[in-house]
């Protein structure tokens, strides 16, 4: 389970956020291309914009739960 108390930076404010558990995969990025993306100087993905539809939502929890080391949460 993701760490709130561990976000990496550059998540924007909200529900969902990765914590510095990132291991780079793409994982995230190739589900929901359009909330996550990489930081290229820290090697791992970020929410850089909050989900503001019923479907990107639900590509952000299908990246959550695709995550192979849990390191996407959800506050909401």
């Amino acid at each position: 389970m993701a760490d709130p108390t561990d976000k990496v930076a550059e998540n924007v404010p909200g529900t969902y956020y990765v914590d510095m558990n990132c291991i780079d995969c793409d994982v995230c990025r190739d589900t929901a291309p359009d909330n996550f993306t990489r930081s290229d100087e820290g090697n791992y993905s970020f929410v850089f914009k909050q989900p503001q539809t019923d479907d990107e939502r639900t590509l952000c929890e299908e990246a959550l739960v695709s995550c192979p080391v849990e390191a996407i949460g959800n506050d909401g």
